[in-house]
């Protein structure tokens, strides 16, 4: 058990928190050539999905989906483009993903208002961890054959017994996208 802790303490510590970046390693970034190996490119496309939003365990909510991954005239930037599409309450976070050090699988998904979510990628999955104010979150983006399947979980804190903290998933928000064109 002490091993498997010490395991997982390892792979906690790497350090993948939202933070502003001013200028990214401009180095590592993607050159001129398209590499079409890397995740942003395996992405391109309109997606669309149901999200589903859980909060407790339980079904909430759902929204319709659409995802828009396009490259873009800076070479290792890509349009990021969610569409949430309820007539209620429609929103658009229109992102971009900059490739920051392909070596280490670092992105960076920049909102566009200063704020800059470092991102990284082992395989064909881009994973983020972040905390704002108290609230711990988690987000990842999956390709699997001919869907995305994009997830966003958040919680807080829910106890300490002799130095391992717990937390819980509050809300998971979930969609599996299938490419529209």
């Amino acid at each position: 058990m002490k091993q498997l802790m010490i395991f997982f303490f390892c792979i906690s510590s790497i350090p993948c928190f939202a933070q502003k970046v001013e200028n990214p390693n401009k180095d590592s970034r993607a050159s001129n050539s398209i590499n079409k190996s890397i995740f942003p490119e395996k992405c391109l496309g309109v997606w669309e999905g149901v999200m589903h939003i859980y909060n407790k365990g339980h079904l909430r909510d759902s929204v319709k989906v659409k995802f828009t991954a396009a490259r873009t005239t800076t070479a290792g930037t890509y349009i990021w483009k969610t569409e949430y599409i309820s007539p209620k309450k429609p929103i658009i976070k229109d992102y971009k993903l900059i490739v920051d050090d392909l070596k280490e699988g670092r992105y960076l998904l920049d909102e566009g208002d200063g704020i800059k979510l470092v991102e990284y990628v082992v395989g064909n999955k881009m994973r983020s961890l972040f905390k704002v104010d108290d609230i711990y979150l988690t987000s990842t983006t999956e390709l699997l054959k001919d869907r995305l399947i994009f997830e966003v979980t958040s919680g807080k804190e829910i106890g300490e017994v002799k130095g391992i903290k717990n937390y819980a998933f509050t809300n998971i928000q979930r969609v599996i996208l299938y490419k529209a064109n």
